[in-house]
C-alpha cells in the first residue's frame, strides 16, 4: 500500500506500534490520560463509519470548532478517511465568522467542542440548513440539550460506528485503501489580513502528506519526542507538524487542559519540540523580563551579567564563529548558574526544536531565547503552499527565515515579490476559480504577496506585506513591521501599529501597553490607576513607554522613527476584525477605523477623543469611548 494519504499513514503507525507506544496524551481535570496507537485509529475508524452511518459521502465537509484535543485530530482523519474534507474553523471565531465558513465550504457536519461551540451552531442553525448534525465532544453543559435530535454526542457517534460495522465489514479500510492523492483532505481560511473575505485554500492528500515527508527531513523528529499542540489546526501550520509531521515521526501529541493552564502543563510535560505563534514567544519574553525586573538588585545583576555572556557566545555562532574558550565556559557555567531553571520554569528544559510562524518577529527575542538555550527556529509559510523555508539546526540568521526546505523553491519577481514552487501547493480555492488564478504567475509560480530578499547564503529575508511597503519618495521604503516587531521586544508593549502614508512627514505609532506587566511597574511605583484606559493615560505610563519608543528609534534609520504616538485606550481585538484569528494586524481596516485618531496624531493636537464601534461576543454593539494623550518623541 503506497503512503500517500494522511489516513494510510496513520493506519500504518496502528500497525507498527499498536498499544506499545503512546500516540497521544491529553489533561484533563489535572491528570493526564493516554492513547495509544491503537486508540488513535480505532477512535478514527468508528467515528468515521459513525458519520457514514449518519449519511456522510465522499466528498462532504465536515467542520470542526473547538480547541485542541484528541477528538479534534480524531474527527479529522475520520473524515478524511471517508474520503470527506476536513475544514478547521478557529475556536474563538464569533457566530458571523462561523456562519460564513459553514456556508462558504458547504459543510454538512460539524463537530464542536462543547456548550460555547454548539450554541455558536445553534444560533446559526436555520442559515446553515444543510448541516445535518452538531457533534459535540465535552459533555459538561451539554445536558439540556439531549432531546435536540439536531446535537449529538461525540462517543454516541462512535458507538454507532462500531455497531455498523457490524453491518459493512471492511468499508473503512475499504474506503482508506481506495483514497488518493487528489482527495482534497482539508480546507484552511486564509487570515484575510488585506480585509477581504477569507477564502477556503483547498488542500490535497498530496499536500498534507508532502508537508510531513519535507518537513521531518530537515528536522528528524523521532518517535520518543513529545510535540505541544497548542495552535489551533484551523491554522495551516498545525497540520503541517501536529498532524503530519507527527504522524510521519510517530511523536506523542500533547494536549494542555485549556489555554490558561498551558504553561503549567508544558512544564509538567517537559516536551522536545513547541510551535508558538510570534505573539506568544514575544508575550513569553515580556513575562520573563517583567518577572526578572520585579527581583532584587543582585539577582537582576547576575541575570544581565549571564544574558552579556550568553550573548557574545551567541552572536559569534550566529556568524558562524567562536566567540573563544573563556567565554564558551563562562556560557556554560551560566546555563549551570541561571539558565536551566529558566527554561525550566517555562517548561522548556527538555526542548530539542521550537518554532515560530504566522508574523515576523524580532531578531532581539531570537536572540534572547537562542541565549537562554531555547533552539527557537523562524518558519516561513503561506496557507496555500504550508512550510517553505526554516532555520538549520547551526544555522541562524535572527533577520531571515532560513533557508528553503527540500523540494521546496524561492525566488524573487523583478517587482521584488517572493515567489514559491512547493513540492505540492494547494488545489485551490474552494468555488473562487478567479482568485485561484490570480495566485499563480505565468510560470506556475506561487505569488505570496511578501517583499523579500535572498541572501548569497540561500536564507531568506522577509521585509513584510508588498501592500504595506510605503515608498517615501527618496529610494527608500518604509516597512512597518520592521519597527513593530521590535517594539513588541519590550516587556511593557504588547501590540503596535506603525504607520506612515505616502505623503505624510514621519512615522507613528498606535501602541497597546502590556496591561499585566505595566500594572505591576505601576503597583511597584504606587501608581493609582482603576481600568486598562485609565493605566493608559498615565503621565508615568507615557514616560515608560516613551523610554522604550526612543530606545528602538534610536537603532532604525531616520526615515523609520516614530515620531509621535499614543497609548490606546483599549487591546487591539480579533473579535473586532482588527487581528486575524491568527493575531495578525489588519492593517488596511485599521487604518479607516482609526482614521480620527491617526488624523489628530499627525495634527498639532496634545489630545483626542475616540469613538470606536464594538461588537460584544454575543452580538450586541456599543461604542469605546476615549480621550487619548498625542505623546511625541524628541530628536525624532
Amino acid at each position: 500500500m503506497s503512503i500517500d494519504t494522511l489516513p494510510k499513514l496513520l493506519m500504518e503507525k496502528y500497525r507498527e506500534y499498536g498499544e506499545k507506544k503512546i500516540s497521544m496524551r491529553r489533561k484533563d481535570y489535572g491528570i493526564w490520560i493516554q492513547y495509544t496507537w491503537k486508540d488513535y485509529y480505532e477512535y478514527a475508524k468508528y467515528f468515521s463509519l459513525g458519520l457514514i452511518k449518519l449519511g456522510l459521502a465522499p466528498g462532504d465537509k465536515v467542520a470542526i470548532l473547538g480547541e485542541n484535543d484528541p477528538e479534534w485530530y480524531w474527527s479529522a482523519l475520520a473524515a478524511q478517511s471517508a474520503r470527506a474534507t476536513c475544514v478547521g474553523i478557529f475556536p474563538d471565531s464569533v457566530p458571523s465568522e462561523v456562519e460564513y465558513i459553514i456556508q462558504n465550504s458547504d459543510t454538512v457536519f460539524a463537530v464542536a467542542e462543547d456548550q460555547e461551540q454548539v450554541d455558536k451552531m445553534l444560533e446559526i442553525k436555520e442559515r446553515v440548513p444543510q448541516v445535518k448534525n452538531v457533534i459535540y465532544w465535552d459533555p459538561k453543559g451539554m445536558y439540556a440539550y439531549r432531546k435536540d435530535p439536531f446535537v449529538i454526542d461525540f462517543y454516541y457517534v462512535v458507538a454507532l460506528g462500531r455497531e455498523y460495522e457490524n453491518e459493512a465489514p471492511g468499508l473503512f479500510e475499504k474506503n482508506v485503501n481506495e483514497g488518493t492523492s487528489d482527495d482534497i483532505g482539508v480546507i484552511c481560511y486564509t487570515s484575510g489580513t488585506t480585509g477581504e473575505r477569507q477564502k477556503g485554500a483547498m488542500g490535497s492528500q498530496k499536500y498534507l502528506v508532502a508537508a510531513g515527508e519535507s518537513w521531518c527531513a530537515v528536522d528528524k523528529w523521532s518517535p520518543e519526542d513529545d510535540y505541544v499542540s497548542y495552535l489551533s489546526p484551523a491554522w495551516a501550520t498545525e497540520w503541517e507538524l501536529g498532524v503530519s509531521s507527527g504522524l510521519r515521526s510517530g511523536a506523542t501529541v500533547c494536549f494542555p487542559e485549556k489555554p490558561e493552564t498551558v504553561q503549567t502543563d508544558i512544564r509538567e510535560i517537559g516536551p522536545k519540540v513547541v510551535f508558538y505563534s510570534a505573539r506568544m514567544w514575544e508575550s513569553l519574553n515580556s513575562t520573563i523580563h517583567a518577572k526578572i525586573a520585579d527581583t532584587i538588585a543582585p539577582f537582576r545583576f547576575i541575570f544581565n551579567s549571564c544574558l552579556k555572556i550568553a550573548y557574545k557566545v551567541i552572536d559569534a555562532r550566529f556568524e558562524k564563529k567562536q566567540a573563544g574558550l573563556p567565554w564558551e565556559v563562562l556560557y556554560k557555567l551560566s546555563d549551570w548558574v541561571l539558565f536551566r531553571y529558566v527554561r525550566d520554569r517555562i517548561g522548556l528544559s527538555n526542548i530539542k526544536w521550537a518554532y515560530t510562524a504566522g508574523a515576523s518577529i524580532s531578531p532581539d527575542i531570537l536572540r534572547f531565547f537562542h541565549g537562554i538555550g531555547v533552539n527557537l527556529k523562524q518558519i516561513y509559510g503561506l496557507t496555500e503552499a504550508l512550510m517553505n523555508a526554516v532555520h538549520r539546526d547551526g544555522d541562524i540568521k535572527p533577520e531571515s527565515c532560513g533557508v528553503a526546505l527540500p523540494g521546496n523553491e524561492l525566488k524573487i519577481s523583478e517587482d521584488g515579490e517572493l515567489l514559491v514552487k512547493p513540492p505540492a501547493c494547494f488545489s485551490g480555492y474552494y468555488k473562487d476559480p478567479e482568485n485561484t488564478k490570480k495566485q499563480f504567475d505565468e510560470d506556475g509560480w506561487i505569488k505570496t504577496g511578501d517583499a523579500a530578499y535572498i541572501t548569497s547564503d540561500n536564507h531568506l529575508v522577509v521585509l513584510g506585506r508588498i501592500k504595506e511597503l510605503i515608498d517615501l519618495g527618496d529610494g527608500n521604503k518604509f516597512s512597518p513591521e520592521f519597527i513593530e516587531t521590535r517594539l513588541r521586544f519590550s516587556p511593557y508593549i504588547k501590540d503596535v501599529m506603525a504607520f506612515r502614508e505616502t505623503g505624510r512627514p514621519f512615522v507613528i505609532g498606535i501602541i497597546v501597553i502590556d496591561y499585566d506587566n505595566v500594572g505591576k511597574w505601576a503597583e511597584d511605583n504606587r501608581i493609582n490607576y482603576t481600568t486598562f484606559a485609565d493605566l493608559s493615560q498615565k503621565p508615568e505610563v507615557s514616560q515608560l513607554i516613551l523610554k522604550e519608543v526612543a530606545r528602538i528609534n534610536s537603532v532604525v534609520p531616520d526615515w523609520s522613527k516614530i515620531k509621535r504616538y499614543v497609548l490606546l485606550h483599549k487591546e487591539f481585538d480579533a473579535d473586532e476584525a482588527e487581528l486575524t484569528r491568527s493575531r495578525k494586524l489588519r492593517r488596511a481596516f485599521m487604518a479607516k477605523k482609526y482614521r480620527v485618531l491617526i488624523d489628530a496624531i499627525y495634527s498639532d493636537t496634545d489630545e483626542v477623543v475616540v469613538e470606536v464601534p464594538v461588537t460584544y461576543r454575543d452580538g450586541r454593539k456599543g461604542v469605546s469611548k476615549g480621550v487619548i494623550k498625542i505623546r511625541e518623541v524628541s530628536g525624532a
